[in-house]
């Protein structure tokens, strides 16, 4: 096994405390830092996929997703030198209403992982704060709205309501959350929906890269 299948093995499995001197030991093999991100996102949709059918659990992706920031961590300043890093900005938040985390605060670890610099604007966001905080943020390319109570649905479809007519332009909206549904996430109007959170980062990279 090469040293950067080894860094997507690793990933996968978890073991934080093992990625980071292989992802150098990568580096120092002559892999480039984009290509060993490359198979650490790999690794995560692979993890993504065992999550959505139901293989592995929350934990077990928490622990993935830790793993796999220790990695980029280290991939950061080769990142920067090699240019073409950032994706772009992407703010995520839960929407107004709902105080829950742990799938927001796990899909924010992937997406920024896929390459994207993250703001968490935390739970219970209002509408009008997603709209500020783009106004304030630099290359805004996603807004990444979660919502994980059926009774906060109504706010979900009235925050991309308000993030499509608010005027600002250049970023694309992402939903998901326990009671979402693709069929939802058309009807309100978002550009994307994502399951979970191994699917969010590849549907937050290609939602960038296509546009």
């Amino acid at each position: 096994m090469s040293k950067i299948e080894e860094v997507k093995a690793n990933v996968e499995a978890g073991k934080t405390k093992l990625v980071p001197g292989l992802v150098q030991e990568a580096l120092d093999e002559g892999h480039s830092a984009m290509d060993i991100l490359e198979v650490m996102v790999d690794g995560m949709g692979v993890v993504g996929d065992k999550f959505s059918s139901g293989s592995i659990f929350v934990p077990e992706m928490l622990i993935a997703a830790k793993a796999m920031s220790k990695g980029v961590e280290v991939l950061k300043p080769y990142l920067a030198g090699e240019g073409s890093t950032s994706l772009g900005t992407c703010i995520i938040g839960t929407v107004q209403g709902d105080l829950h985390d742990i799938g927001k605060n796990l899909v924010a670890m992937m997406v920024e992982s896929a390459g994207f610099d993250m703001v968490d604007l935390g739970v219970d966001v209002s509408a009008e704060k997603f709209i500020t905080a783009i106004k304030e943020n630099k290359a805004v390319k996603l807004v990444a709205c979660s919502g994980l109570l059926s009774t906060t649905m109504p706010a979900l479809k009235e925050t991309v309501a308000a993030l499509k007519n608010c005027g600002l332009e250049g970023f694309k909206v992402m939903v998901g959350g326990a009671p979402v549904t693709q069929e939802f996430a058309t009807q309100i109007g978002a550009d994307a929906y994502a399951p979970d959170a191994g699917s969010a980062a590849v549907k937050a990279k290609a939602l960038v890269t296509a546009a």
